[in-house]
């Protein structure tokens, strides 16, 4: 007998824990389970990020922008050369033949076709994508190519062209009305000489009399119409009266 092979079996059967057996065996009454709630009873399992409640981890952030992680479209890759090693000449390859020569993992994936390496046999290749230079080789090597053909997107333009761009479209065109020339602003147009304090112009003459056109001119002294014995007696001093009485 070899200690190797004690320890492998003295690990290797393990005595169950018996619950519910009587306060004796340290897991009587309430089998390690604790009182109430529901994690006494039977069948509840705690669900994965669960808290007891409280705000989970993952719901206390923010969530901002947009990712398109679960909408992604994963491609096998699979390279010209791989056709060139794994293939004879005239084979049709379609994604069956690649997972048979344990290129791809799965049969029911898409597939991409790259362009790495060179190819020299004639072959059929049936593929959800292929990119420009793989179809280019293909295609040269006397093979067909069944699926769609990726172009790349065109290159962002850079700061310079964007410049010239806008510096284009800044110009007048041929049909626009021209600018008339301005001075500089550093050189302005002389003004006019301003008259002196002195050598005012002359205001513009009023007519006759200096009255205003449309209204007759006022005589001192004119009574006004219907002004005639309305005046009224002026009440006489209370002295005089008096006086009057005396010589009477």
């Amino acid at each position: 007998m070899k200690l190797d092979e004690i320890l492998q079996k003295a690990g290797k059967y393990r005595p169950r824990k018996r619950l519910g057996r009587g306060i004796g065996s340290g897991q009587g009454k309430t089998a390690g389970r604790g009182t109430k709630g529901a994690g006494s009873r039977s069948g509840w399992k705690q669900r994965i990020g669960h808290e007891g409640g409280q705000t989970p981890f993952y719901a206390r952030f923010p969530k901002r922008g947009f990712s398109n992680f679960r909408f992604t479209k994963e491609y096998q890759i699979v390279n010209v050369s791989d056709l060139e090693e794994k293939f004879s000449d005239g084979a049709v390859i379609d994604a069956k033949a690649l997972h048979e020569a344990k290129l791809i993992r799965d049969a029911g994936s898409p597939v991409k076709i790259l362009g790495d390496g060179a190819l020299s046999k004639k072959l059929t290749v049936k593929a959800d994508r292929f990119t420009i230079s793989a179809a280019k080789k293909i295609a040269d090597a006397g093979g067909k190519v069944e699926g769609q053909i990726t172009v790349p997107p065109p290159p962002k333009p850079t700061k310079e062209e964007l410049e010239a761009a806008r510096a284009a479209k800044k110009k007048p065109q041929g049909g626009g009305k021209e600018k008339s020339d301005k001075a500089p602003k550093g050189e302005k147009g002389e003004k006019p000489a301003k008259a002196e304090k002195g050598d005012k112009g002359a205001k513009a003459e009023k007519p006759d009399g200096g009255e205003k056109p449309g209204k007759q001119p006022k005589t001192e002294n004119e009574p006004k119409p219907g002004a005639e014995g309305s005046e009224k007696p002026k009440k006489e001093h209370k002295a005089q009266k008096d006086d009057d009485a005396a010589k009477k």
